[in-house]
């Protein structure tokens, strides 16, 4: 099946390693994340990876307002446990309208909102920021690469030039993947600027990797089970039809009997 895609994508003139952003944004390299494909999940180590990205260098702009903090225990996703959960957790504030002031956040609570800074919230990032579009935007190159989003994201992060300018007042950065090739935020990630407890690699493009996996999962954390429902689907659908098609012979068969006998 993957052949046939390629040959599709490769027919409107796509390339088969990599893909293209949309508009001016662009050209984004095709990053084969464990999640990719009908069949590909999640990688839990790589996601609690990412989490710690987040905690110790994202969370200080962005937010993650739509993720709850139980669902970090779940199977699928980084799979802590329950108390690790609730240790957490509590490391954030959150604000409490019947207490009318903050308290430590519970798991049932969500990661709370920054708009400090007026960046953006990160819950929706990865499905929001689709970088592979194909010609015409008919989003070909996803059904070989899936959206996109996280590597438009690890190319953002990975697309520093190092130049900078002011403009208005405003400090830019120059970004080989962001649209215009300016932007505001500066580069957030650097090498050996964390330690994994799991001693991964920590250079800025694998923890540009592992916050995006980390993001896909925070955007979409029912992923593998929405692949699971559409391979049951499939698989019942194809039995229906094959169902169907034997009914028909058996219905059919006293009548062109008759007809061969005539």
């Amino acid at each position: 099946m993957k052949k046939i895609l390629l040959s599709i994508a490769v027919a409107f003139g796509l390339s088969g390693g990599a893909a293209y952003a949309a508009g001016d944004a662009g050209h984004i390299e095709n990053i084969p994340f464990s999640f990719d494909g009908p069949f590909g999940s999640f990688d839990q180590n790589q996601l609690q990876r990412g989490l710690q990205v987040y905690t110790e260098v994202c969370a200080a702009c962005h937010g993650l307002r739509q993720v709850a903090f139980r669902t970090l225990a779940d199977e699928g996703g980084p799979h802590y446990s329950e108390d690790q959960v609730k240790a957490y957790a509590a490391n954030y504030d959150v604000y409490d309208p019947e207490l009318d002031d903050t308290r430590p956040a519970v798991p049932a609570d969500k990661f709370p909102a920054n708009t400090a800074v007026g960046a953006p919230d990160l819950s929706l990032m990865a499905k929001a920021r689709a970088g592979f579009h194909g010609p015409s935007g008919l989003g070909i190159n996803q059904l070989l690469y899936g959206i996109g989003g996280p590597e438009y994201i690890v190319a953002i992060l990975t697309g520093y030039t190092g130049e900078e300018k002011t403009q208005a007042g405003v400090t830019l950065y120059e970004n080989t993947a962001f649209p215009g090739g300016w932007i505001s935020m500066a580069p957030p990630l650097a090498d050996e600027q964390l330690e994994y407890a799991d001693g991964h690699q920590n250079d800025v493009h694998h923890m540009s990797e592992d916050v995006a996996a980390f993001l896909m999962w925070a955007a979409e954390p029912k992923m593998m089970a929405r692949k699971w429902l559409g391979f049951v689907s499939l698989f019942f659908l194809g039995l229906l039809a094959v169902l169907l098609y034997l009914t028909n012979k058996k219905i059919w068969a006293p009548i062109k009997r008759k007809e061969k006998a005539a």
